[in-house]
Order: structure tokens, then sequence, then C-alpha cells
């Protein structure tokens, strides 16, 4: 059997997440102005990231995703430690080239078979599935099996996303400054979702942050009735009482001891803004 590897880009946000074994990031690179670029945690960190977005109005962030040399670089890092394949779990190829760019990496690297998976999602359900399949390498499992459980987690999450400002929807080119203006005029907000492909699309909008997050609950909630599910809620530094709130509103109608919170990381929270909260969930695997 092969020994086989993973690799994960940096908008899982693995690395804000607890785990034991060995996956290598992409890391993408956060950028202000023409020249001041950040990678993602290990130069800037989400913490750092979002008390800057707070402190300084006239910074605007963009991203850009690892360069081809360091894709190569890491791949030459694990094949030196004797891997002979590697499963690359990306964002959703939706969302990004990325998944585009490694599989043209992948044809002219020799040495190390390399198979680019597309999450078809983003943030903790992605980072579950680099953990997943980690360790069931680790424990001898074979590829067809790891791809099987992967599916599952990619065919059984949804994801939805109350985003507190529009100004990164405006300037990113997700929602025009026409449609914009007028909403925020009316204090109108999006509730966002990750389709079944990958894809952000507007489930519905809602006058004022604290309706727009308890009609995310409520569809979260008409989802899951019946379904053993991990929840988790994910957030651009949204404030504290505004995460308890959801968790709060959750167990009322929802048996769950807790919910694990996680941070956006700054390659994500450049587009979705600050003060944006998710909450999401993940089915847990059956046959």
């Amino acid at each position: 059997m092969k020994k086989t590897g993973v690799i994960v880009c940096s908008n899982a946000a693995l690395d804000y997440i607890p785990h034991d074994s060995y996956i290598p990031v992409f890391r993408s690179v956060v950028i202000f102005g023409d020249n001041e670029k950040y990678d993602d945690f290990t130069e800037i960190k989400a913490e750092d990231f979002y008390n800057r977005l707070a402190t300084d109005k006239t910074a605007f962030p963009h991203t850009a995703f690892v360069s081809p040399g360091k894709m190569e670089a890491i791949f030459d890092e694990m094949k030196a430690k004797g891997y002979e394949r590697v499963l690359v779990i990306l964002i959703a190829a939706e969302l990004s080239s990325l998944y585009n760019t490694v599989t043209l990496v992948a044809q002219d690297y020799e040495g190390l078979e390399i198979i680019p998976y597309n999450s078809k999602t983003i943030a903790y359900p992605e980072a579950l599935m680099a953990m997943t399949a980690a360790k069931m390498f680790d424990d001898g499992k074979d590829l067809d099996e790891v791809l099987k459980h992967l599916d599952f987690i990619r065919d059984h999450n949804h994801l939805f996303f109350c985003v507190e400002t529009l100004e990164y929807l405006i300037k990113n080119g997700r929602l025009s400054k026409l449609a914009g203006g007028f909403a925020n005029l009316i204090k109108l907000k999006p509730i966002l979702d990750l389709n079944k492909e990958g894809k952000v699309e507007t489930v519905t909008t809602i006058r004022g942050s604290k309706h727009a997050r308890e009609k995310m609950v409520e569809l979260v909630l008409n989802e899951i009735k019946d379904k053993d599910v991990e929840l988790c809620i994910i957030h651009a530094n949204a404030k504290e009482e505004v995460i308890n709130e959801i968790k709060e509103a959750v167990k009322e109608k929802y048996e769950v001891a807790d919910i694990n919170v996680y941070p956006l990381t700054p390659v994500v929270g450049a587009h979705a803004g600050p003060g944006t909260v998710c909450l999401g969930y993940i089915e847990k695997y059956h046959e």
C-alpha cells in the first residue's frame, strides 16, 4: 500500500484546531495595498487581522492563493519524508481557481502521485475532511475508503452565513454598489449559504442583524430535525454575546452539549468581512 499523506489549503483554518496529524498547509496570502503581504496564519493570525480592520478603516485587504513554487516545495518535503502519494484537500472550486492550479501543477510534478480533492466547502468542514483523511491513512485505510468518507462529509454538510457589513461583498464584486447601498440604507442583512456545489448563494435578506441571526438558526434547525449532526459556529471576530446568543437559540430546540466555535481565517474573512458569523452542521458518518 502506498504511503499516503494529506495537504490542506489555509481556507480550512486547520491551524486553529488542535490535532495530532502531519498535515502541511498551502497558505494563501493576505495583501494590503500594493506590497504589504502576509502568509495566512504564520505571518498574520485572525485576531491581529480583524483588529487591524477595526482600527484602520483605510485598510482593505485582498488575497492570493499559494504560488506554484511553494506548492512544489511542500511536495518536495513530503517526498523526502517517504510519501508516495498525497491527497490535497482544497477550498470549493466554485470559490477559487486553486483547485485548477493544483491540478495543473500536479500534472508536471514527478515522483509523487498527487490527487486534488474539491471539498466543495470551506472552513471547519474542510478542516474535518483533512483531519479525518490523515487519521484514516495513519490507521492503514486505503484511498477508496478515505474518499468514500470524505465524499460523505462533502455531501452532508451545510453552512449558513450572516454578514454584518456589506462593504466587503461590494468591494469584492459579489454585490453591486447600487444594491449594497440600498440594502445598507434600510439595514438589510443577507443570509448566505454554500450550496451542494460549493457556490455562495443568497438564501434571503432580513432587516436587522439580530433578526438575520434568528432566521439563520431557524434554517439550520429545520434541516437537522431527526439527524445526528455536529454543529459549528464559525466567525470573523464576532462579539462573544452574539456567539452565545446563537448557541442558546440552538440549545432551546436541539439537544446538544455544546457547539464548537472556530475563527474564520484572514484569507476568508477578507471576503466575508468582520463580524460575519456562520452556523453550520455536518452529519455524523454512517454507511
